[in-house]
Protein backbone atom coordinates (compact mmCIF):
# COMPACT_ATOMS: atom_id res chain seq x y z
CA UNK A 1 0.00 0.00 0.00
CA UNK A 2 1.39 3.44 -0.89
CA UNK A 3 2.51 5.74 1.93
CA UNK A 4 3.03 9.51 2.11
CA UNK A 5 4.87 11.36 4.86
CA UNK A 6 4.87 15.02 5.90
CA UNK A 7 6.80 16.78 8.66
CA UNK A 8 5.31 20.17 9.48
CA UNK A 9 7.18 22.75 11.54
CA UNK A 10 4.86 24.41 14.06
CA UNK A 11 5.02 25.44 17.69
CA UNK A 12 1.51 23.97 18.06
CA UNK A 13 2.14 20.39 16.90
CA UNK A 14 0.35 18.74 19.81
CA UNK A 15 -2.62 21.09 19.62
CA UNK A 16 -3.15 20.45 15.90
CA UNK A 17 -2.73 16.69 16.37
CA UNK A 18 -5.48 16.70 18.99
CA UNK A 19 -7.75 18.97 16.94
CA UNK A 20 -7.49 16.75 13.88
CA UNK A 21 -8.13 13.62 15.90
CA UNK A 22 -11.10 15.11 17.79
CA UNK A 23 -12.56 16.37 14.52
CA UNK A 24 -12.53 12.92 12.93
CA UNK A 25 -13.48 11.03 16.10
CA UNK A 26 -17.15 11.67 15.30
CA UNK A 27 -16.88 9.52 12.17
CA UNK A 28 -14.03 7.09 12.83
CA UNK A 29 -12.61 5.00 15.70
CA UNK A 30 -9.82 7.49 16.44
CA UNK A 31 -7.23 6.97 19.17
CA UNK A 32 -4.97 9.76 20.39
CA UNK A 33 -3.17 11.52 23.21
CA UNK A 34 -1.09 14.70 23.17
CA UNK A 35 1.85 13.04 21.37
CA UNK A 36 0.35 10.54 18.93
CA UNK A 37 -2.84 9.61 17.16
CA UNK A 38 -4.38 7.33 14.56
CA UNK A 39 -7.34 8.03 12.30
CA UNK A 40 -8.57 4.90 10.51
CA UNK A 41 -10.45 6.35 7.53
CA UNK A 42 -11.29 2.85 6.29
CA UNK A 43 -9.85 -0.65 6.25
CA UNK A 44 -7.59 0.50 3.41
CA UNK A 45 -6.64 3.99 4.62
CA UNK A 46 -5.25 5.48 7.84
CA UNK A 47 -3.55 8.60 9.10
CA UNK A 48 -0.92 8.34 11.83
CA UNK A 49 0.13 11.52 13.61
CA UNK A 50 2.93 12.30 16.05
CA UNK A 51 3.92 15.53 17.78
CA UNK A 52 7.55 15.87 18.75
CA UNK A 53 8.43 19.34 19.99
CA UNK A 54 7.90 21.79 17.15
CA UNK A 55 7.22 19.16 14.47
CA UNK A 56 3.93 17.50 13.55
CA UNK A 57 4.63 14.32 11.60
CA UNK A 58 1.94 12.76 9.42
CA UNK A 59 1.94 9.32 7.81
CA UNK A 60 -0.85 8.52 5.39
CA UNK A 61 -1.42 4.95 4.20
CA UNK A 62 -3.95 4.50 1.39
CA UNK A 63 -4.50 2.90 -1.98
CA UNK A 64 -2.82 4.64 -4.90
CA UNK A 65 -6.12 6.01 -6.20
CA UNK A 66 -7.21 7.45 -2.80
CA UNK A 67 -3.86 8.77 -1.58
CA UNK A 68 -3.86 12.13 -3.45
CA UNK A 69 -7.40 12.93 -2.30
CA UNK A 70 -6.66 12.07 1.32
CA UNK A 71 -3.46 14.13 1.24
CA UNK A 72 -5.53 17.10 0.14
CA UNK A 73 -8.27 16.51 2.72
CA UNK A 74 -5.81 16.20 5.61
CA UNK A 75 -3.86 19.29 4.46
CA UNK A 76 -7.04 21.38 4.09
CA UNK A 77 -8.27 20.45 7.56
CA UNK A 78 -4.89 21.16 9.13
CA UNK A 79 -4.63 24.54 7.41
CA UNK A 80 -8.13 25.41 8.61
CA UNK A 81 -7.20 24.63 12.23
CA UNK A 82 -3.92 26.54 11.86
CA UNK A 83 -5.39 29.63 10.23
CA UNK A 84 -3.21 31.91 12.39
CA UNK A 85 0.00 30.62 10.81
CA UNK A 86 1.07 29.60 7.35
CA UNK A 87 1.93 25.91 7.45
CA UNK A 88 3.99 24.24 4.74
CA UNK A 89 2.69 20.74 4.09
CA UNK A 90 4.87 18.84 1.65
CA UNK A 91 3.78 15.23 1.23
CA UNK A 92 6.62 12.88 0.29
CA UNK A 93 6.00 9.41 -1.13
CA UNK A 94 7.76 6.51 0.57
CA UNK A 95 9.55 4.00 -1.61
Amino acid sequence: MPVSLADIATAHASRYLQQLCKHWSHKFAVTFDERSGTVPFSEEAALTLSANGDVLSLKLDASADRLPTLEEVVAEHLKRFAFREELHIDWQPVG
